[in-house]
């Protein structure tokens, strides 16, 4: 059938109801229905043809194509509103569709360092096994070589993408000044696995991976849909319902394309919605139980969102740096991870330690990144730029080829005035208000972003880089990790769900998201999510 003509009616029997098909849902749901429960999932997006990719990447690339148009967000569905002291750019990072943000996310999977879990009711010892089924389940090519992460249990399922050209350029320059260069682990293709082909080499993985090759969370939809589960796309869900003693969910209700609003029962609930729609949807299903929203005697749905700022230094060096040959990232530090203070003193134009302006906290968590798309590419110079022929041809030879950078994420703690809301004034096409993001950066991830910039401009000096460009404490931007927002703990008065993923308060209502982090650390949080998934699943398993 096409997407037009699906039955979107409700399953008859479910016994679970995964609300939302990115990553966390698809993995969730593939791994219920092979444990033989019968999954229905329900995602507000609809199902993307996987042969349109190509064209998707020519709107990526085309300067007349807003952002927005390549996996067709905005209007009316994607309202939303921030009112913090910082603008939140919500719609440019996310995908609503079957898949989800991992359509066009920079597929970079970290394991959290064991420091990250000082916070959490849950250890890294206990996520370790998870961590590594992840690792398997989206397939990621890595190396062992980081001397700062987490301890392993077996090598990755494929080999580490080699050093970019880049890479080799800056690796002189930081062995001079004393810092560490390591492999990246990224869920990308180094080989052939899983049915998929290894990369190819497009160029445009974010957004849009042309080849397959870099994990989409569509790949797990149908492997679920092979052990029997059901999709229902184009529904987004509105609210939910609860029994008459407020104990249990009874049903999720959803919206279809032909206006009809349709009730979906099941004996198990997960909401792999993200970080925003989770704790919109908790909210949208206020009750005389629960009048401030489900699942939320806490207070605390909705509170605490955070994520990582990025921080960036950039500019010309005089030789080939091979700008935007490879789409992803190949190699990264995490020597300044735990402590950000540390300096590489007896070194040759060393690191030197933090040095705090005065009243300004400590920083947080940093990772480094070795940038390897610095600098504009040829296509984006030749299609933005109004020359033709030899004018044309001299200009990127003059401008292009020269571009280095560095990037990086810096940590931001929890805060209970970072937050998503109701905003009752303005409403998306089925008349329910929108979320509202109320985000601030504060002193403690400022002094973070200081630090990644003064690290980098070292790293730079030592290289001889003519620096252009500088992303920090005042001109930065998210990386759009939304986290927090249902934190875990085990106190049902300061947390929305239990080291289980349980609500406190809805004995079969699970949560499978970063919403649920305690702290976010600074790094890329996919495969954490991937690994709370499968934990979250085994718990709804034993259950059932």
């Amino acid at each position: 059938m096409t997407g037009a003509d699906r039955d979107r009616t409700p399953s008859e029997r479910a016994d679970v109801c995964v609300v939302g098909a990115g990553p966390a849902g698809a993995l969730a749901a593939h791994r219920l229905a092979k444990q033989g429960h019968d999954v229905v999932i329900l995602e507000a997006g609809k199902r993307f043809d996987f042969e349109d990719r190509k064209r998707r990447m020519e709107r990526a690339i085309r300067p007349g194509h807003d952002p927005l148009s390549v996996w067709e967000m905005g209007g009316p569905r994607d309202r939303f509103t921030s009112d913090g002291e910082w603008f939140y750019p919500l719609n440019r990072a996310r995908v609503k569709g079957v898949g989800g943000t991992s359509l066009h996310w920079q597929g970079m999977v970290m394991r959290l360092h064991e420091s990250d879990f000082e916070e959490w009711p849950v250890e890294y010892r206990e996520l370790r096994p998870y961590y590594a089924e992840a690792e398997e389940a989206l397939g990621v090519a890595g190396a062992a070589d980081n001397p700062y992460a987490p301890p392993r249990e077996k090598p990755y399922p494929m080999s580490a993408f080699p050093p970019s050209h880049s890479d080799s350029i800056f690796a002189e320059a930081c062995e001079r000044v004393g810092v560490t260069m390591h492999s990246v682990p990224n869920a990308r293709n180094s080989e052939s696995y899983d049915g998929r082909s290894s990369c190819v080499g497009y160029g445009t993985c974010k957004p849009v991976c042309p080849s397959g090759a870099k994990y989409s969370a569509d790949h797990h939809v149908e492997k679920a849909e092979q052990e029997g589960a059901r999709v229902v796309d184009r529904a987004p869900v509105q609210r939910l319902e609860h029994d008459g003693s407020g104990e249990r969910v009874t049903a999720a209700v959803y919206a279809t394309p032909d206006g009809e609003t349709h009730r979906q029962e099941a004996r198990e609930f997960v909401l792999a919605a993200g970080g925003v729609g989770i704790p919109r949807l908790l909210l949208l299903s206020e009750s005389r139980q629960y009048p401030d929203g489900l699942a939320n005697s806490s207070g605390a749905v909705g509170r605490y969102f955070m994520d990582h700022l990025f921080a960036g230094v950039g500019g010309t060096i005089d030789r080939e740096t091979r700008q935007n040959h490879v789409g992803f990232i190949t190699s990264e530090c995490h020597q300044f991870y735990d402590d950000p203070t540390r300096g590489t003193e007896g070194t040759a134009g060393g690191i030197p330690e933090w040095s705090s302006e005065e009243g300004e906290p400590v920083p947080d968590s940093i990772k480094l990144e070795f940038l390897n798309y610095a600098g504009p590419s040829p296509v984006e110079m030749a299609l933005s730029g109004e020359e033709f022929g030899d004018d044309l041809l001299e200009t990127l030879r003059e401008g292009y080829g020269n571009s280095i950078a560095m990037g990086g994420l810096v940590g931001q703690r929890p805060r209970k005035e970072n937050r998503i809301t109701l905003d009752h004034s303005t409403t998306d096409d089925h008349g329910n208000p929108v979320p509202e993001i109320h985000w601030r950066v504060d002193a403690r991830t400022k002094a973070g972003l200081r630090r990644a910039n003064e690290i980098q401009r070292a790293i730079c000096s030592e290289l001889g880089v003519d620096v252009s460009w500088t992303v920090g404490p005042e001109n930065t931007g998210p990386a759009f990790h939304h986290m927090g927002t249902t934190r875990m703990g085990t106190d049902p008065d300061e947390s929305v769900v239990n080291p289980r993923l349980r609500t406190h308060d809805l004995g079969n209502l699970s949560v499978a998201s970063s919403s649920v982090f305690v702290t976010g650390g600074a790094l890329n949080p996919t495969l954490t999510i991937a690994a709370l998934a499968l934990k979250a699943a085994d718990h709804v398993d034993e259950r059932l």
